[in-house]
């Protein structure tokens, strides 16, 4: 059996290898937060692993949920180091369990749903795989504050959500997903095959950039509201935000192009950015 530091380290390593992003921004955090953040990403990596790569993603995520409900009443297997941090970060913050089964349930979208009809519709799914991880979030990053700052958590993850979904566009065509909203892509006549066929034109950069103008207005909601964060978890949060935001232009600076490649803010511009942290 590892020790919670062992088990801690293990679930850093998780967000270290699939998110540099997040774990630049993070690191920035006290040690106690930072370790309760690396848990909740594991216990967020575990279940889009399972919707992802399992080999019987249905079966697999109803056993999840099980493990879960045992978990929340104090029984779960000590050896498995996921468990055995959020364990101990249940037992250092008020977390909120909605956010876990809303996360789970959003999951569970992704096992049925591979077109959105409209951007409401994917708004909803995006509150469920994405903003639900922002409430999970809140009570370790600003105790007491989780009122105050829940509309704009709701927000951001909305806002880095559908910055995944603009740049992962190609990406998710191998999974036969498509989260460009139907109503949109005919608005602007985009068909599905002109995505497959990785078509980058006028239509398809109009598309783009009008889900792209949903996000940064999502991201300015979420900064109205980031005063209110402690100032230890306001550099972070922010900084989380602005390296994702960049995402954005990165992809316009390189015309558009999604289809085949997936585009990441550059070593120079990160370091840009957390310097210029310093100073928020």
């Amino acid at each position: 059996m590892c020790s919670v530091k062992e088990a801690y380290k293990q679930c850093e390593d998780v967000i270290k290898h699939h998110s540099k992003t997040f774990y630049k921004a993070f690191s920035l955090l006290p040690k106690d937060e930072r370790n309760a953040v690396w848990a909740v990403y594991s216990f967020c990596r575990r279940v889009d692993d399972i919707v992802d790569e399992g080999r019987n993603p249905e079966a697999e995520l109803v056993l999840f949920k099980a493990e879960f409900d045992q978990f929340l009443k104090g029984e779960y297997d000590a050896e498995n180091p996921s468990w055995l941090a959020l364990d101990d970060a249940f037992g250092r913050y008020e977390m909120d369990a909605r956010a876990f089964h809303d996360l789970i349930k959003g999951q569970e979208m992704d096992l049925t749903i591979n077109r959105y009809e409209t951007l409401d519709d994917l708004l909803d799914y995006s509150y469920h795989v994405a903003s639900t991880v922002g409430l999970m979030l809140l009570p370790i990053l600003a105790p007491g504050k989780t009122d105050v700052l829940k509309d704009g958590g709701i927000s951001l993850g909305l806002a880095m959500q559908l910055t995944n979904i603009l740049r992962d566009i190609s990406e998710d065509l191998d999974r036969d997903r498509i989260y460009l909203p139907q109503e949109l892509m005919r608005k602007h006549g985009v068909t599905e095959c002109m995505l497959r066929a990785g078509v980058v034109d006028d239509s398809f950069i109009s598309l783009w950039e009008e889900l792209a103008a949903h996000a940064e207005s999502l991201y300015g909601e979420a900064f109205k509201t980031m005063q209110e964060y402690p100032l230890s978890s306001r550099i972070p949060v922010k900084g989380a935000a602005y390296l994702y935001r960049e995402i954005l232009p990165t992809i316009r600076s390189k015309k558009h192009k999604v289809f085949g490649q997936k585009h990441y803010v550059d070593d120079e511009t990160k370091k840009e950015i957390v310097v210029g942290l310093s100073s928020l």
